[in-house]
């Protein structure tokens, strides 16, 4: 879920992010209004700038590139548009030549067939790259189906793992990630199977995604983890409280999903924004008529810092995310290449301490109504409840 740009066929490839929703303001301009206007330095196309990423980062002992992309949306954009399946290969191959060497993937996107897409562009250059995919919610292992609930059997695993390997085209996995916390069956029992695979060479390293602390701090004791993917940006700051510390405590990196909050701070939401049918954000409270107003506050925030430091909000709003911990690695994504490039020039930008403290104090100020998914979705809440009684 680390998508902050769709396309569908055919469209221009450097159109404009602030185009990409069913808004009843439609265009560029004003989806900017709100009383900021970039500057001519960041208003230039990416596709034209020789940008970079530079540096490179550690996830626990797994070394990636210092910004990742996430291929979730190469299949079906948020809107449920079909994006061009070249164009998607060209995306991920220039992401590369760029620099970009961490590329996220999960057997639920598709499902299957993001890690057959992602498979495709990498081939010429696989073990140049690292990969990654999830595994975790019940999905028919020959269909692709998508089924209610959760499985994480150790038997599943196994077998989850041999499709994803097929479709990746590929022999190992570089991380692994528990994509979701099964409540049936002990995080012991996963990391054994983890354990075999390890032994087997087909995965390297393993994480999990949306845990809770308890159960990070047992499979961490289990099997070292190298990395935690949870949801994280200027708009959804909860991993602050507990994650990240403990974290940082035990040496596992992080990565953070949605680090644009699903386009909001790209400025391509605005008051008036209506989402397609399909479209998960049409179901966050978060952007709802009611609450919109108030968050776009944190917009305009972004905004004015972008015109201070002469770039887009997309990368003010990862290059903080870049400045918080030094083994934080943000994986945007899109299905388009202009915001790839816009994105991966985030690397570039530098804020001294002082600058990140005002910068913090400002989001600090800015109380963000609605919550970021119900219940019903995130089926893990009922595990987190669980630990903390």
């Amino acid at each position: 879920m680390n998508n902050q740009g769709n396309g569908n066929p055919g469209r221009n490839p450097g159109i404009s992010r602030r185009c990409l929703l069913q808004s009843g303001t439609t265009t560029a301009a004003v989806a900017l209004a709100g009383g900021v206007s970039l500057p001519a330095a960041a208003q230039v196309s990416a596709s034209t700038t020789a940008v970079k990423v530079s540096g490179r980062r550690k996830l626990g002992q797994l070394e990636v590139s210092s910004l990742g992309l996430g291929v979730q949306n190469t299949s079906r954009t948020y809107q449920t548009t079909i994006p061009s399946r070249p164009e998607m290969h060209r995306i991920i191959r220039t992401a590369y030549e760029r620099g970009v060497t961490f590329f996220d993937a999960a057997e639920a996107y598709g499902p299957h067939e993001v890690e057959r897409i992602l498979g495709e562009a990498i081939a010429p250059f696989r073990d140049q790259v690292v990969i990654t995919s999830k595994f975790g919610w019940d999905i028919d292992l020959e269909t692709g189906e998508r089924r209610p609930g959760l499985i994480s059997q150790p038997t599943r695993i196994k077998q989850a793992v041999e499709g994803m390997l097929k479709r990746l085209k590929t022999d190992r996995i570089d991380l692994l990630y528990q994509h979701r916390v099964d409540p049936t069956v002990p995080i012991e029992d996963v990391a054994g199977a983890i354990k075999d695979l390890k032994a087997e060479g087909k995965v390297l390293h393993w994480g999990l995604s949306e845990m809770g602390l308890k159960t990070l701090r047992r499979a961490h004791a289990e099997l070292p983890v190298t990395a935690v993917q949870n949801e994280y940006s200027m708009l959804w700051r909860g991993p602050e409280v507990e994650v990240i510390p403990l974290c940082e405590e035990l040496g596992i990196g992080f990565v953070p999903w949605s680090p644009l909050g699903v386009g909001f701070l790209t400025g391509a939401i605005d008051a008036k924004t209506r989402f397609a049918q399909g479209d998960i954000r049409g179901i966050e409270t978060r952007f709802s008529p009611e609450n919109l107003p108030n968050n776009l506050a944190l917009v305009d925030l972004v905004k004015s810092w972008a015109v201070r430091k002469q770039v887009t909000p997309a990368q003010i709003a990862l290059g903080w995310l870049m400045a918080q911990k030094p083994w934080i690695v943000a994986i945007p994504g899109t299905t388009q290449m202009a915001h790839m490039l816009d994105n991966i020039g985030a690397a570039e930008v530098n804020f001294t301490p002082d600058e990140i403290s005002e910068l913090n104090k400002g989001l600090a100020a800015i109380q963000v109504q609605g919550v970021r998914l119900p219940p019903n979705v995130l089926a893990f809440s009922g595990v987190e409840a669980a630990e903390k009684t």
